[in-house]
């Protein structure tokens, strides 16, 4: 057997679930000695250095060149090209310019993602303590070798994947792994071959974050055979999705040039063989009808549009890393929530407090100590109405190594998250550590292990008492009490009725602890476990929940009234996933990571769409479950803070990355960033997502019928053989004026009333609807008429063509402009609570077009450049007065419409 099969068969080993000695053993590790420099480096050579290798990526300058790869682009450079060719290098420069800027926003914004890798990698401990030679050496993380014996204490960053030797009070925050909010305790002893990441208690992984006591192991796994390494790999393999308004743009777009060209064939077939023009007439036509049909605004619109929504997002705390994914987010419709920092505080909280006499619920949340204990709607006072109660939180704060303080004017933990619970609550009842330690000081204590499940600690006070005081698992507590404290006295304990009390609270999701004491006298300095075999009084338990965010609880109902499912996807316990998530209104029956194992790709396409919540998964059911419900057409939000996360947000179509408590890794693979770590935020970027495709509707809206008014015109007056009311150059002027300034206005308006109230729009809907194709066409034909019938009117008079055609094209430009008073609302009257001239952009866009226009239509050099004409104040008249007729017409028309269609369809 080779060496490179040999390393592979020992990196897919069951390391959690072998004995000790028979993975040192395996692996030729030396437990006193740990390996020599010679073996190092023989191994090193073998296996490779301990870090992710890179992919293989594509250079910036194929990655810019990409940008240019959509059908509107095309289109955009083509009539870059004719516009050259006509001698017009200044409206050529400007498409070039336009289409440039867009190459280049989209290079910035997408090459980011390429980090995603490196912050994977830089999670990796750049330096460890090894067995060399003998000696503790600290060593560069990048030489460890599966069989190096490594040192873990408090604060180090795990450098490999260690089997655990032998630990003392080992614990190890895995949340940016697993997700699990609580550090694990980690044993020697080996776990079931199948159980989940989670569980694999005799494992340290790479890249999580030792909390609590230290240890060492054998590294087992290093670089890429790491569970990180894993996860690197399938992050470097997810396909990223394309959005669904560059799916409907670029089909949009081929149907746009498709047609353009059949029409531009057409007319110089009509315009040759049956009204005679000559071939050289006939293309110019053509060219002008391809010149006024495309809309070489439109990716600027698209573009700016989309910015603008990046902005207004910013200012509700979600941060937008491509541009694109303004968009998708009104289409979404459905959420994959991770549970832990993400719908929950990430903070733990006592919720529970049962004695023999009563059960008390415990307000506030988190760390800050302010709230109260509850009995019933009364609330209880601990060191006045509950000697017991009081007697509870005096031993949990004294039983305690961690701190709660504030600073800056933020309240923070230095210790383990569970202990900063009890803390807080014995600050809730109105106790403080220092001066309970005066009063009590502590002599002896027995640290907790995870081998023994409990702590103890042994206290004098000054009246010649003392006291042991005992906190841990329920089980064991329970196990050394013969008694139960009340307020009338201590009494035999009822084993059964307790085992009830803990069955109900851990059906809430919350983890126990159990609390007990033990008189004894002053003389007892030091602490034996046989003092505490037995003998206890059980003083109470307590029932401890990382809980929901208030306002996440508020998102998820605002999600399900806009017609978006919330799935809570975490590492947790199904017990503790269930409980948290019928607390946020996402119910039903947990499906379980051991269940998603046995299900096959069909099955979990079906499943996925009948469950809400999922516990116990790994980074590849994540992934898997993504995949699932895409499969059904749903358009999915991954929302998550861990490395476990990534490859998951990655190939959502919208990955959402916590700002504050994210890792590096989630938040370069995912599309954004919320700021404020709030779930709740994500409801007004959906709000501010569907706001941008409203407004790109409008935009396109208002665009299209003035490349079909002009087009149209041409195609008439070429089919009855008169002279172009609009020439290729000033048809240029008219669609790159209109949509700098009218339609740009549109990307401005705010979101209409009952935005989210919708349900999500059909990803697989064109973004042209049959409706929208009837305004197009309906306003089309509006500004036709106007605009070739006034030219015919001026041709009639016999005034000279440049006059025609300057009121021709005047007529267009006015009909705009009232026409975008419309467009604001696509259904609704323009007349209505915010007022006709409501908005400042429009306001703004119609001064600069006005402007813009008069010098086109009467400073000399425009009118030499253009072939334009002076109106006089009759003409003037009729304009205007076209462009009010155009505005009552098409505020008909919704009128007539509005009660029959919706402004989805």
């Amino acid at each position: 057997m080779g060496e490179g099969q040999e390393r592979t068969n020992q990196q897919q080993c069951s390391w959690h679930a072998m004995p000790a000695e028979q993975v040192v053993e395996r692996l030729g590790a030396d437990v006193k000695h740990g390996l020599d420099s010679t073996q190092a480096q023989q191994r090193l050579d073998d296996y490779g250095p301990n870090r992710l290798r890179p992919p293989e990526r594509e250079g910036p300058i194929k990655r810019f060149l990409k940008q240019f790869h959509n059908v509107l682009i095309y289109i955009l450079i083509v009539a870059g090209v004719i516009t050259g060719l006509l001698g017009h290098h200044l409206d050529s420069a400007v498409i070039f310019a336009v289409v440039v800027i867009n190459a280049i926003i989209g290079h910035v914004q997408e090459g980011k993602a390429e980090k995603a890798l490196d912050a994977i990698r830089g999670m990796l401990s750049p330096r460890a303590v090894a067995l060399r030679d003998g000696e503790r050496l600290t060593v560069d993380a990048e030489t460890l070798v599966p069989g190096d014996v490594v040192m873990l204490e408090a604060g180090d960053r795990v450098p490999a994947d260690v089997r655990i030797l032998r630990g003392h009070n080992l614990r190890v925050d895995e949340a940016v792994l697993t997700g699990e909010s609580v550090p694990v305790e980690k044993t020697d002893e080996p776990v079931a071959e199948q159980a989940e990441l989670g569980d694999r208690k005799s494992l340290a992984f790479s890249g999580t974050l030792v909390a609590y006591g230290r240890g060492y192991g054998v590294v087992v796994a290093t670089g890429d055979y790491t569970e990180i390494g894993k996860v690197s790999s399938m992050l470097a393999d997810v396909q990223e999705l394309t959005t669904p308004l560059l799916r409907q743009v670029d089909e949009f777009g081929r149907w746009l040039s498709v047609g353009i060209v059949v029409l531009a064939a057409a007319t110089f077939l009509i315009g040759y063989f049956w009204q005679g023009y000559t071939a050289l007439e006939t293309f110019l036509a053509a060219v002008a009808l391809a010149v006024a049909a495309i809309p070489e605004g439109l990716p600027a619109i698209m573009t700016i549009t989309l910015a603008i929504g990046v902005q207004r997002m910013a200012g509700r705390n979600a941060i937008i890393r491509r541009l694109p994914a303004v968009e998708t987010l009104g289409s979404v419709t459905t959420i994959c929530s991770d549970k832990t920092g993400t719908l929950t505080r990430n903070e733990m909280t006592v919720r529970s407090v049962v004695t023999a006499d009563r059960e008390y619920h415990v307000s506030g949340v988190g760390y800050i100590p302010d709230g109260a204990f509850h009995h019933g709607e009364q609330e209880v006072a601990p060191a006045e109405e509950d000697p017991v109660l009081a007697q509870m939180l005096r031993g949990v704060a004294l039983c305690n190594e961690s701190s709660v303080y504030s600073r800056d004017g933020q309240w923070r933990l230095e210790g383990d998250p569970t202990e900063g619970a009890l803390m807080v609550a014995a600050v809730k009842g109105g106790y403080d550590r220092k001066q309970l330690e005066q009063q009590m000081p502590r002599v002896d204590v027995i640290p907790f292990e995870s081998s023994y499940k409990f702590m103890v600690t042994l206290h004098h006070d000054h009246q010649g008492n003392g006291l042991l005081i005992m906190k841990g698992a329920p089980e064991r507590v329970l196990a050394a009490c013969t008694k139960q404290r009340s307020a009338a006295g201590d009494q035999p304990l009822d084993r059964d009725r307790w085992q009830q009390t803990l069955d109900d609270i851990a059906s809430r999701g919350q983890r126990l602890l159990a609390v007990a004491v033990k008189e004894t006298s002053i003389d007892h300095r030091e602490l034996l476990f046989s003092d505490v075999d037995e003998g206890m009084v059980l003083v109470g338990v307590m029932g401890i929940i990382d809980p929901p965010r208030d306002e996440a609880i508020s998102a998820v109902d605002e999600c399900h009234r806009a017609g978006i499912g919330v799935k809570m996807i975490t590492g947790d316990h199904a017990l503790t996933a269930a409980a948290i998530g019928d607390q946020l209104g996402i119910r039903g029956q947990p499906l379980v990571g051991n269940e998603i194992e046995k299900l096959d790709d069909a099955e979990l396409n079906r499943r996925c769409l009948q469950t809400d919540v999922f516990a116990r998964t790994t980074p590849i059911h994540k992934l898997r479950l993504v995949k699932a419900l895409q499969s059904h057409g749903q358009v999915v939000a991954m929302t998550g803070d861990g490395v476990n996360d990534a490859p998951a947000l990655k190939r959502a179509d919208v990955g959402i990355s916590m700002g504050n408590k994210g890792t590096e890794a989630a938040k370069e693979a995912s599309e954004m960033v919320l700021a404020d770590d709030n779930f709740a935020s994500i409801a007004h970027a959906v709000e501010e997502g569907r706001t941008v495709y409203d407004n790109l509707k409008k935009a396109i809206l208002y665009l299209l019928p003035t490349n079909g008014g002009q087009a149209f015109t041409i195609v008439i007056a070429i089919m009855f053989g008169l002279t172009l009311p609009v020439t290729p150059v000033q048809a240029l002027w008219i669609n790159m004026v209109t949509a700098v300034t009218l339609a740009l206005a549109l990307a401005f308006e705010p979101p209409e009333p009952g935005l989210m109230k919708r349900q999500p729009r059909d990803p697989a809907k064109p973004i042209l609807s049959g409706f929208l194709i009837w305004r197009v066409l309906f306003v089309s034909v509006l500004l036709v008429i106007g605009t070739f019938g006034h030219y015919v009117y001026m041709e009639m008079q016999g005034v000279p063509e440049e006059l025609a055609r300057s009121v021709a094209i005047n007529t267009l430009v006015m009909g705009q402009v009232f026409y975008l008073l419309n467009a604001r609302y696509i259904l609704e009257p323009a007349f209505n609570f915010r007022g006709l001239f409501g908005s400042r952009a429009v306001l703004i866009a119609i001064g600069v077009l006005i402007v813009l226009q008069g010098l086109f239509t009467y400073a000399p050099p425009m009118q030499t450049l253009f072939g334009t004409a002076a109106l006089d104040t009759e003409q003037w008249l009729r304009v205007l007065a076209f462009g009010a007729l155009l505005f009552v017409i098409v505020e008909l028309e919704k009128t007539v419409l509005r009660r029959r269609i919706s402004p989805e369809d």
